[in-house]
């Protein structure tokens, strides 16, 4: 169906180089002429209500996890009602666009939009507003280096277009069918991922608490939640194998290093995903080979690592340098760190006032027990552990290849539809009756791979 989708019969001007052609019937308004701002402030929440802010939209998708409490949040939140939408106004850039069927309240950093009258449906302004055109011109116009916000003033009278309400049902009945495919077939692809991912990290595990010959003799670690381990290794505190360092940057142009829980430390040449651009990375944190790297933030999820570049990192990041190098290898402690008794343990101590924001601190990293078998030994592990695992990673490769292509699919097609680019009536009209309803989505699929930027951190 959608490979027989065709142009509309007539186009007109739309005298906007970013959009170019637009159906001749279609109307072209300023966003102010069509949808209000809504500014209600307050310091409380009703009963019922739900209350959003940005970490809790999903990038691109308009999912949300919203939160239910009375101590979620401290001053003054916005007011919004069912069907409003709202538009994240701190780095747009990151897509966080959502319409909520419920009431609520949300941070400030979201404008509230409410469509003016019955000519413009809130769930197609809703896709207009996060069509990837719109994005990258609100994006354009931010200002602030280190923070950058859209303006209401270039916002609202940026222009739209709007077909029929009629046009707008069917628009947004095709779109909710064809994103739904796709999403079912994304989601079936992240699930494979993630078993070939646990086998993956089963195999590193066993490699790096255990060791490679299971007749070694095993002693106690004492370490609760670890168990026994081979009786040659040994069991240290962090503080004893690391140091923290803190190098900057004097001209920012050394390679930009990302840490992710999915990854570890990468060049941020390979990420496939927006990122904030800092105007300048002079004085950020620098990193050698061999260092290990903590997002101090979101080392709760695993977003740490050993570095096998040279580069730059987010200033708010934590460096540390192994002491006596030789007695480390990097990929070695890179898998151990990373697995999950590791995490766990670095959970319990990370701290902060929410789940989300939980931070792992230099005093509580040192106290943190390391286990370490020969180096030699260690060797022999990352070998064999890059042996095991070999067809796993390229299956998972080819797998996020191919969920990258179906984003960059559903991405086009929306743009394609929503600015009329493909004419979808007709196939809207042959949808059966049940095509539009979304299915929920699991919470685990709303796990994406993020990371805090150097000024998001507070």
């Amino acid at each position: 169906m959608i490979a027989d989708l065709k142009p509309y019969p007539k186009y007109k001007e739309s005298g906007l180089p970013w959009l170019g052609k637009v159906p001749e019937h279609w109307a072209i308004n300023r966003t102010k002429s069509s949808v209000a701002n809504i500014v209600e402030q307050t310091t409380q929440i009703n009963s019922g209500d739900v209350y959003v802010a940005l970490e809790n939209i999903e990038s691109w998708t308009g999912r949300v996890r919203p939160q239910q409490g009375v101590n979620l949040f401290t001053g003054q939140v916005k007011r919004f009602c069912s069907e409003d939408v709202l538009f994240g106004k701190l780095r747009p850039y990151l897509a966080k666009v959502a319409r909520l069927q419920s009431n609520g309240v949300c941070v400030g950093e979201l404008f509230v939009l409410r469509p003016r009258d019955a000519s413009i449906r809130s769930n197609f302004l809703e896709l207009q507003l996060r069509a990837k055109h719109t994005i990258d011109v609100v994006s354009s116009s931010t200002f602030g280096a280190k923070m950058p916000r859209a303006d209401w003033q270039f916002l609202g009278n940026l222009p739209l277009v709007f077909p029929s309400p009629g046009e707008q049902a069917a628009i947004v009945r095709f779109l909710d069918w064809a994103n739904g495919r796709l999403e079912r077939a994304i989601r079936a692809k992240r699930k494979v991922i993630a078993l070939l991912t646990e086998q993956k990290q089963a195999i590193i595990h066993r490699a790096v608490t255990r060791g490679l010959d299971p007749s070694i003799p095993l002693k106690p670690s004492g370490i609760p939640w670890l168990g026994d381990i081979p009786q040659h290794w040994e069991a240290l505190r962090a503080k004893y194998l690391y140091r923290e360092v803190d190098e900057r940057s004097i001209d920012g142009s050394e390679e930009l290093l990302s840490v992710s829980h999915l990854t570890g430390v990468t060049p941020r040449s390979q990420k496939n995903i927006t990122m904030f651009k800092a105007a300048s990375y002079v004085g950020h944190r620098l990193c050698r080979p061999g260092d290990l790297v903590v997002n101090t933030m979101w080392a709760w999820m695993g977003a740490l690592g050993v570095s096998a570049h040279a580069g730059i990192i987010s200033p708010a990041y934590a460096v540390y340098r192994p002491l006596r190098p030789e007695c480390i290898v990097a990929i070695y402690m890179d898998g151990l760190l990373r697995s999950m008794p590791y995490v766990s343990n670095i959970i319990c101590r990370s701290t902060g006032l929410r789940a989300s924001r939980l931070r792992l601190y230099p005093e509580e990293f040192f106290r943190l027990p390391v286990i370490q078998p020969p180096a030699n030994e260690q060797q022999q592990i990352v070998q064999a552990i890059q042996g095991e695992t070999a067809n796993l990673k390229t299956s998972i490769s080819r797998l996020e290849r191919e969920i990258e292509l179906l984003l960059e699919y559903r991405t086009r097609l929306v743009a394609d539809v929503v600015t009329g680019k493909l004419d979808v009536r007709e196939a809207a009209a042959r949808l059966p009756e049940d095509a539009s309803p979304k299915a929920p989505i699991p919470a685990e699929d709303l796990l994406s791979e993020a990371e805090p930027e150097p000024e998001a951190v507070e």
